[in-house]
């Protein structure tokens, strides 16, 4: 399980040379890949290829639903540049023309999934209203609610949650009885953190790629 990664190719590439997945190995990212970090395009083609090598979930953020929505001129793209789409598209050498994107990352995006759910845990980007089911549950809630405008109570599957969207600027992992948030601000000079939802496992590495934490 990997939260947000925005943009920051060096933290994910360390995370994922200290979890070494196995190709029977299932891989959820929580979405936001793109945006505000300095590589957006490299992380793409990164999990492009790592969903040759593993069992990748690749959940959809609001920052992908911004960017494609922007590319595909649903709407205008001005809100999508001032929330990091601007380094976004400089990762792509942009100079005009928005073809810069291949289409293999379009299609990446729009067939990026909603949720993930085994047995214990499910995973969302954003948030849930905790008396739905998955299948039935409000796109705004999923992809753009932060925790700190709506804190969830226990879902009523007794799943534990496993969000991100709401980051923490001290890096820390939001942990409570029902609900885990993975987003520790890595754009923003914390860490991107992974961590096994079997064992609690947790790996973090910083934005140029140095491995922090490993307990």
């Amino acid at each position: 399980m990997i939260g947000d990664i925005h943009g920051c190719l060096q933290a994910l590439d360390a995370i994922l040379a200290a979890i070494r997945p196995q190709p029977n190995d299932t891989l959820v990212t929580v979405g936001d890949y793109v945006d505000r970090g300095p590589d957006s395009k490299g992380v793409i083609e990164r999990l492009l290829s790592l969903r040759e090598q593993v069992h990748l979930v690749p959940l959809l953020g609001n920052h992908e639903e911004m960017m494609l929505d922007a590319l595909e001129k649903r709407i205008e793209p001005f809100g999508w540049l001032n929330h990091g789409g601007a380094q976004t598209l400089e990762s792509y050498g942009f100079t005009g023309d928005t073809n810069v994107v291949p289409e293999t990352h379009l299609e990446f995006l729009r067939n990026l999934q909603t949720y993930f759910e085994n047995d214990t845990h499910f995973v969302v980007h954003a948030n849930y209203d905790p008396r739905l089911p998955l299948a039935e549950q409000p796109t705004e809630l999923l992809r753009w609610v932060k925790l700190t405008e709506r804190m969830p109570g226990p879902h009523v599957s007794g799943k534990i949650a496993v969000v991100g969207h709401t980051h923490d600027r001290q890096g820390e992992i939001l942990k409570l009885p029902h609900l885990i948030c993975l987003d520790t601000y890595c754009y923003g000079g914390r860490w991107l953190t992974a961590m096994d939802l079997d064992s609690q496992m947790v790996w973090q590495a910083t934005r140029e790629g140095e491995l922090v934490t490993s307990s």
